[in-house]
């Protein structure tokens, strides 16, 4: 048995008390540990984004009734949309305090149901569009205080944006694409006020009439500064400043739908820094819903999951699919980077697709990905969890390393009984094996530079730090993570740069080193703002450090 000890707020947050709660986990060749922080935050976690202060962001949807938990100081809302209730005192947005495992209710005033975001340069996150009196509405969550809310912009968008993808850009703006009936972009901040939407066929072309299949598309940027766009089956190499496309990739093996509904997930595999270049970026994307799936769904026939991965390197003048069979088929599952590099692969199903009511059979066990490992070689089931996390479920990394898990409401309301999966309030925590205790003397913790760092393009900086153990100069690099926005089985934003470090390793005291590392050469590796910096050592990562990369 495991435990964790935890903080439960009440609804009405009156007062706090505290408690332990007992967590089975499986024990043996599976790898990982479980543990329940909160048996309920009051919402369900439906969006989630780390800030540069450790605290996480978590939000749901305003017009399906009353949460959980109460708004501070008697606050209510006031809203015409919303279904059952039309004057709500409960929130819909909390902010998570991972130090103290304290949840703080937060007052969004329109809309943020199957929204988007990023983190902006400055640590704010940016959070754009949502449904009804929200869809054309960006949200700023300032980073610099402990008491912040919610501030909107009320017509900050020029096209509605609901079910769309943002990243961040070299130039610090963010790029929005798409969303349902939206075929096209626009940016935040836009360069002049009368800055319109620009119109993206790609996302015409891969629409399928009367299912989508296209929704959240997965955007990741190329370290040549233009995007890779994957939507429905097939993607695009684009360059947004110039509305082109440069590159069209082959279509994914089988021809089976990844996006929304039939969601499957997606990230850009580790970019590795040398002599300031980076010689390869590969995308990989795993699981989904066959063909046809979510109009089965609709008739109430669960099809099988996909069990199929494909990797493909975008940077390469002829890139062609390698297809690879994960252990467990999955839809709507997270794809998650961990800080040595490996993917972690949870929550989700094993049938049906992403929608209301049209998912079945949670897979409780998430998946270690080792992209570095040879073919055949790279997955490993890891202990599963006790609590179903289908669609509407959300996971992220944090700076310990551990993964938040929350979320799951395949409800069009709040629905806690007479449903298959109940409306999930929980909050949990996945510790990879790299945290087991037995692991500790080979774990790195970093000495210097201190947190909230601050480094240029091409700077070489000095990392120093201690390990319990004999350390092998040849395990040791150095990582940097993108924080990032995480809903409907996508992260956007996500990204994973391995330094340049050599054969820098030196022993410098007892049980403490010093590697010299190079910062990222621009920002088409690396847009400025906010990451966690570890020290990895035999693929044991240390707690991460904040560091702002300077444009």
């Amino acid at each position: 048995m495991a435990s964790a000890s935890f903080i439960i707020l009440s609804a009405s947050f009156d007062y706090l008390f505290f408690a332990t709660i007992l967590y089975p986990t499986v024990v043996g060749a599976l790898g990982g540990s479980w543990f329940l922080l909160h048996p309920t935050i009051g919402i369900t976690a439906m969006h989630m984004q780390l800030l540069p202060s450790d605290r996480v962001i978590i939000f749901d949807r305003t017009d399906f009734g009353a949460s959980n938990i109460s708004l501070p100081d008697g606050k209510c809302r006031e809203d015409q949309y919303d279904y059952i209730l039309k004057n709500d005192c409960t929130a819909h947005s909390i902010e998570y305090d991972v130090a103290s495992n304290s949840i703080r209710p937060l007052m969004v005033l329109t809309d943020v149901w199957c929204s988007s975001g990023a983190l902006m340069p400055d640590g704010s996150l940016i959070q754009t569009g949502g449904f009804n009196d929200g869809d054309h509405v960006i949200r700023v969550f300032n980073n610099s205080c402990s008491s912040c809310e919610w501030e909107e912009i009320k017509s900050g968008l020029f096209r509605r944006r609901w079910y769309a993808t943002n990243h961040i850009l070299p130039d610090g703006r963010q790029i929005v694409i798409g969303g349902r009936r939206q075929y096209n972009y626009e940016f935040f901040p836009k360069a002049m006020a009368s800055e319109k939407a620009y119109s993206l066929p790609f996302l015409v072309q891969t629409n399928d009439a009367n299912i989508e299949n296209n929704l959240y598309p997965f955007v990741f940027l190329n370290t040549d500064g233009h995007l890779f766009v994957f939507a429905n089956n097939r993607a695009i190499l684009f360059d947004y400043s110039r509305n082109q496309v440069l590159k069209t990739y082959p279509e994914i093996p089988g021809g089976d739908p990844r996006n929304y509904p039939s969601t499957g997930s997606a990230v850009l595999l580790p970019l590795r820094i040398a002599n300031a270049t980076v010689a390869s970026a590969e995308i990989l994307i795993c699981g989904g819903a066959p063909k046809g799936a979510f109009m089965n769904a609709v008739n109430g026939k669960f099809d099988g999951a996909l069990n199929s991965c494909g990797r493909i390197k975008i940077s390469d003048s002829d890139p062609k699919w390698a297809m690879e069979t994960m252990p467990l088929g999955r839809v709507m599952g997270d794809m998650l980077l961990l800080p040595n590099g490996d993917v972690l692969i949870i929550n989700g199903g094993s049938n049906g697709t992403a929608g209301w009511e049209y998912g079945r059979n949670p897979v409780f066990n998430p998946v270690i990905y080792r992209h570095y490992n040879r073919i055949n070689s790279r997955f490993e089931v890891q202990n599963p969890s006790t609590i179903p996390r289908m669609y509407h479920s959300t996971a992220i990394l944090l700076r310990d390393g551990r993964i938040l898990v929350g979320g799951s409401n395949p409800h069009t309301f709040y629905n806690f009984t007479n449903v298959l999966y109940p409306t999930e309030l929980s909050l949990e925590a996945f510790s990879p094996s790299y945290l087991d205790q037995d692991s500790s003397r080979s774990r790195p913790k970093i000495i210097s530079p201190m947190t909230q760092t601050r480094i240029q393009y091409r700077q070489l900086i000095s990392v120093r730090f201690t390990v319990q153990n004999k350390v092998d100069p040849n395990t040791i690099s150095v990582t940097l993570v993108a924080p990032s926005f995480n809903t409907h089985s996508f992260s956007m934003n996500q990204r994973l740069l391995v330094l340049d470090v050599g054969n820098t390793t030196k022993v410098v005291g007892n049980w403490t080193y010093e590697v010299d590392m190079t910062a990222p050469p621009s920002g088409n590796i690396a847009p400025a703002g906010y990451y966690l910096l570890f020290v990895v050592h035999q693929d044991i990562p240390s707690e991460g450090i904040w560091v702002v990369i300077q444009g």
